[in-house]
């Protein structure tokens, strides 16, 4: 069964270290058959946005940017894997890798609010 991300809002619950990501940062995610794009802020997050297609396992291949509450701006890639939780909502589990503004990588998982 396909998801519709369309008009979802998320909320981080964990990030490695190493990610800008808190629980403070939410986004607003929306969908045109496989394309997903989303707008996210919040705490070290001034603005960000970010891009993905929905590979056929159903799985999101993203690209994202953003800028720190410090004035740096920030890009990199994540591959997203859904989870449906037992109340509905939906649970990304991501893999992402800084490719501007930072080397490293991490894991991060966000949650649909209702």
């Amino acid at each position: 069964m396909a998801i519709d991300y369309d008009d979802r809002i998320f909320a981080s619950v964990s990030n490695s270290a190493t990610g800008d990501v808190g629980a403070a940062t939410t986004f607003h995610y929306h969908q045109i058959d496989d394309l997903v794009w989303a707008t996210y802020q919040g705490g070290a997050v001034t603005l960000g946005t970010l891009i993905a297609r929905v590979l056929p396992d159903g799985s999101l291949d993203m690209r994202y940017q953003h800028v720190t509450v410090e004035g740096q701006i920030k890009t990199g890639r994540c591959a997203s894997r859904p989870e449906i939780l037992v109340d509905g909502r939906i649970r990304l589990h991501e893999q992402w890798q800084w490719t501007e503004g930072g080397t490293q990588s991490g894991v991060s998982i966000v949650e649909e609010v209702l």
